[in-house]
């Protein structure tokens, strides 16, 4: 009789399919993973470029900067209009947050980049003025004529005259932008320079957040944007105001309820109490005393007693007569004392 072994067979690595074994990825995979690929181009955030920008602070958690700038729209509406004398309609086209180095790189050549500071907070903002809106602005100022496109000439610097203009303009802006801010915080937008470089226009580092507002100005068959660039670290002495709902908020404080309390309050009684001295005696001799006992305090007439609200100290008084009643002439006030934490 012939036995038959059986032996088990240890699958070779090789011979696993390539579900089962640790799969590698590919560059194409990579990419992807990281948001470097063909839908980064798309403005969608992919992978870990997703977890990166997540770190953005939203703007919208700063609620009253659509007032503010609501407000500079309806400031530069007017402004404008008696700077061009021509009619002018400014609208706001977006808000957003984004990072100072990313704004940088993606500002659209030429341009004039006015750099600002407000003078109270002690920080800097940028202003960006596009080619179109120079050359509109430019045109409209020198008395172009309406009803006709600006004509714009590429590729060259911009003058002394084209510049002085739009420095003219820059201050308009940035009074209606002070005046703006003024209902929450008084602040003064200062201009300190104008780059045409987006390198030598750095502000902030290029990873801080900021907000982005971008405008859009009409006049007639002339039109441009104007963008203003506010880091949070600016931002940041006001953020509390900011966060508000609405104007004039209270955070939940009621002030007709907060004036009813206080005025209810000084109404109420309070039981004072003079300690015209205090010592320590055995139980059994307090059980002992009758009517009539007597009990030898340490307070002269002359020493200041302490008067008590229930538990706590509240001033030292001198005790005396007035009107044929006992009275206490209060002398000093009690601090009161911090519990020891």
């Amino acid at each position: 009789m012939t036995e038959t072994t059986e032996k088990t067979r240890v699958p070779d690595p090789q011979d696993m399919p390539a579900e089962q074994e640790g799969r590698i990825l590919d560059q194409d995979e990579i990419d992807s993973l990281l948001g470097f690929g063909d839908d980064a181009g798309n403005g969608s955030k992919t992978g870990i470029m997703e977890l990166i920008n997540s770190a953005l602070v939203n703007y919208e958690r700063l609620p009253m900067l659509d007032v503010v700038f609501d407000r500079l729209v309806r400031l530069m509406s007017t402004s404008l209009r008696n700077l061009t004398s021509d009619n002018v309609e400014v609208s706001l086209d977006h808000i957003s947050s984004v990072r100072f180095g990313d704004y940088l790189n993606s500002i659209p050549l030429p341009a004039m980049l006015s750099i600002f500071k407000a003078e109270e907070w002690d920080d800097r903002g940028m202003m960006v003025v596009d080619s179109a809106l120079i050359y509109s602005i430019v045109d409209v100022l020198l008395g172009g004529r309406r009803g006709t496109s600006a004509l714009r000439v590429e590729g060259r610097p911009y003058t002394t005259i084209e510049t002085r203009l739009i420095e003219r303009l820059v201050h308009v802006v940035l009074n209606d932008l002070s005046a703006a801010f003024d209902p929450l915080s008084p602040v003064s937008f200062r201009m300190e320079r104008i780059e045409t470089n987006p390198r030598f226009a750095t502000i902030t580092q290029s990873n801080n957040a900021g907000v982005l507002a971008r405008l859009r100005i009409d006049m007639g068959d002339r039109s441009g944007r104007i963008e203003i660039m506010i880091p949070y670290a600016t931002l940041e002495p006001v953020r509390e105001i900011l966060l508000q709902m609405f104007m004039g908020e209270k955070f939940g404080r009621d002030s007709i309820w907060e004036s009813h309390l206080t005025r209810e309050l000084f109404q109420t009684d309070v039981h004072l109490s003079a300690i015209l001295g205090e010592t320590s005696v055995p139980l059994n001799d307090l059980l002992n005393w009758k009517v009539g006992s007597t009990v030898i305090l340490n307070t002269r007439p002359d020493d200041l007693i302490e008067m008590r609200v229930g538990q706590h100290p509240m001033f030292m008084a001198k005790i005396g007569q007035k009107q044929g009643q006992i009275a206490a002439s209060i002398e000093e006030y009690i601090e009161p004392k911090q519990e020891e934490e």
